[in-house]
């Protein structure tokens, strides 16, 4: 029994009746209407189902990269742009790197901070990291100053690795802490050993630190999750058999550093002889661009969000991607109308649902669509990958039966070993399994609520709690709100996620303002937050309220707060209409892309609600009805249809004065000799 999972019900005064339910329970206060007790065969079968066994070596990352190094020294390792690297000089650069760390004092479950773009230094960093004893953290550059600030204050590395285009972001960071340019043309650690340290000398087991990424935090602050070596070790391992990795797979790495998929999509391949292909930084905000790479490459594997896989299947070349053969697809919640799409497009490709928190390492079950789906099919969750352990319990801590709804508990070696610094948000997620007989056992508290289906598979049904996956971004709600009651002026803040149309989830800001005559208005706003919050979390739309809705019970009344419209959005901008034909057809997309009933050109696409996602859906929509293919770059330099429009008419003169050189040249070529000499 987990009696604490019975008062966390009881106590939770935001919970809703329909997020009750969904526990299997009516009501709050006794708990009434809670699944029935599992017979004792029921009860065996729900574990059965809920565990993978398998063998896995006890060798941590490095050193099973090292091993592949001494079988393909030659192979090419990783390419990035027009250039490549091999397994040999990879493993040398690393080594260099490592006896560098080494020197500074990196040790087993010492930390170093590693901001990068993409580059071969991106992964050299890590893998030096690991060979010195070291555990890194992924600092995205794409990030605020103030947010990564913050995860170095609170990481408290031996060091930081950057380039030095990059330092500029940390300027107010102690003064003791070495950054270490990795870009610099002369570099200190050049001269060292090529050898690989001695991992006697270095002390470093699996049940050390691999890594610490930070997600949202409910409190306001984002926290750092303890990934050990082990859990990393089984989650790569089971990769290669499960997908089949092996010396001439080709593995796109697209996914930002700072996320922890980004870890299989570096390592994975490097186990088993593979190449990684990196795109260019941006690159993931351009399907043209992504669809090209996979091309030009012949890509092998490849993962995407939906929300992203969505747009990737609108590009008509991504039906000569015939190398792809796996597609690993997670963050969100996949519907089977994706899943039939992806097959048409793809009919030769292995669609895989994939599932798992950052304190699960990376994922923990998957699911092959290896046939089409139909309308009204569920597309599961699938089941645990190598030892991963899966219960979907009751509140009272019990196994629901089989097609009933439950929380899920993820156990097994991929289990974090808790939060950085926060002891109390540990012994609150991390719990005693009471299933397991081995001596330690640990099961990580998801807050996401399943069921199992009658063939042993999972059904997704949603969270329990205010935490959000939005375009594959774990967010969490009470992080937002936190930062906008920051903000002067603002007396109450809440947020809440929309989907008005199917698969595009919007975060929507509704505040309260204690300044009557002067309230702080949606530009604002977005600026102040912006420099604390990362792009994903910062809402798309502002809706000042004189008073938040509450309930008879005088509790917030989610269900009673407005839909966003023109007249209660909170903005300043004064409404000018396009002018041209150019302007009224970007204005017309403008409106169908962010969802609104009117947009003025002079109103920055970002301030209205645009994103990285939606930029990436604008262009595509922008060469599909005005036939210009507009590079995303030119909208994050243009983000308004007036100086958008202007940039585009440019594009067109180019175009228009190519094409009469180009015709030009071609009545040349076609005159007769003496002519054409005659000119």
């Amino acid at each position: 029994m987990i009696p604490e999972l019975r008062s966390r019900i009881a106590g939770n005064a935001e919970e809703t009746p329909e997020q009750l339910a969904l526990l299997g329970c009516d009501t709050k206060p006794g708990l009434n209407g809670c699944a029935e007790a599992t017979t004792p065969e029921e009860r065996a079968q729900l574990l059965a189902w809920g565990q993978n066994p398998q063998p896995f070596p006890a060798a941590c990352v490095h050193e099973l990269f090292e091993q592949q190094v001494a079988k393909t020294p030659d192979a090419i390792a990783v390419v990035f742009e027009d250039a490549s690297m091999c397994y040999a000089e990879l493993n040398r650069r690393a080594n260099q790197l490592a006896h560098y760390l080494r020197e500074m004092g990196v040790k087993p479950d010492s930390r170093v901070a590693i901001c990068l773009e993409r580059s071969f230094e991106m992964v050299v960093a890590p893998l030096a990291v690991f060979k010195a004893g070291g555990a890194y953290v992924p600092l995205d550059p794409t990030y605020p100053a103030e947010r990564l600030s913050f995860m170095l204050k609170d990481s408290t590395p031996i060091a930081l690795l950057t380039q030095q285009h990059l330092e500029e972001l940390f300027l107010d960071i102690d003064d003791k802490l070495p950054v270490i340019d990795l870009s610099a043309k002369t570099l200190a650690w050049h001269k060292l050993s090529e050898s690989n340290p001695d991992p006697d000398v270095v002390g470093l087991n699996p049940s050390h630190l691999a890594y610490v990424i930070y997600t949202s935090g409910s409190t306001g602050a984002p926290k750092g999750v303890l990934i050990e070596h082990r859990g990393l070790g089984n989650r790569l391992v089971w990769m290669q058999s499960a997908f089949g990795l092996k010396s001439n797979s080709i593995v796109l790495q697209r996914t930002a550093f700072g996320f922890d998929v980004s870890v299989w999509e570096l390592f994975a391949p490097l186990l088993t002889g593979a190449r990684v292909v990196m795109i260019r930084h941006g690159g993931e905000r351009d399907p043209a661009y992504l669809i090209g790479v996979m091309l030009r490459n012949k890509v092998s594997m490849v993962n995407f969000v939906p929300t992203a896989m969505q747009l990737i299947l609108d590009e008509p070349d991504i039906s000569k991607c015939t190398s792809l053969e796996h597609v690993l697809c997670g963050g969100e919640a996949m519907s089977a109308a994706l899943a039939r799409r992806f097959k048409e497009s793809l009919p030769n490709a292995i669609l895989h649902n994939m599932y798992g928190p950052t304190e699960a390492t990376i994922d923990v079950t998957s699911w092959p669509c290896a046939s089409p789906v139909a309308n009204n099919e569920v597309v599961p969750i699938g089941r645990p990958n190598a030892n991963a352990v899966i219960y979907i319990l009751d509140p009272y801590g019990e196994p629901v039966p089989q097609g009933a709804v439950g929380e899920l508990y993820i156990g097994g070696v991929q289990v974090a070993r808790g939060y950085l610094r926060r002891p109390e948000l540990t012994e609150d997620k991390f719990l005693a399994d009471p299933f397991s007989s081995e001596p330690g056992a640990r099961m990580y508290r998801t807050g996401d609520i399943g069921r199992w289906l009658a063939d042993g598979n999972i059904e997704f049904l949603g969270r329990s709690d205010f935490q959000f996956k939005i375009r594959g971004f774990r967010i969490e709600l009470g992080e937002i709100e936190a930062s906008l009651k920051a903000c002067p002026g603002v007396r109450d803040a809440v947020v809440t996620v929309r989907e008005d149309t199917s698969g595009d989830k919007r975060l929507i800001a509704y505040y309260t303002s204690n300044r009557k005559a002067d309230p702080p208005l949606a530009k604002r706003l977005r600026a102040l937050i912006s420099k604390t919050l990362p792009e994903f979390m910062v809402p798309a739309a502002y809706v000042l309220l004189d008073a938040m809705p509450l309930t008879a019970h005088g509790k917030l009344d989610r269900r009673a707060l407005p839909a966003p419209t023109v007249e209660n959005i909170a903005t300043t901008a004064e409404y000018i209409a396009a002018r041209t034909p150019l302007e009224r057809e970007l204005a017309a997309i403008w409106r169908e892309s962010l969802e609104l009933e009117r947009v003025g050109i002079d109103e920055n696409f970002f301030d209205i609600g645009g994103h990285s996602l939606s930029a990436m859906r604008m262009v595509v929509r922008i060469r599909s009805v005005l036939g210009i293919d507009v590079p995303i770059a030119c909208l994050f330099q243009n983000p308004t249809i007036e100086t958008l429009a202007m940039a585009m008419d440019g594009m067109r003169s180019s175009i228009q004065n190519d094409g009469d050189l180009l015709r030009l040249l071609e009545e040349i070529e076609a005159m007769p000799a003496s002519n054409a000499e005659g000119n």
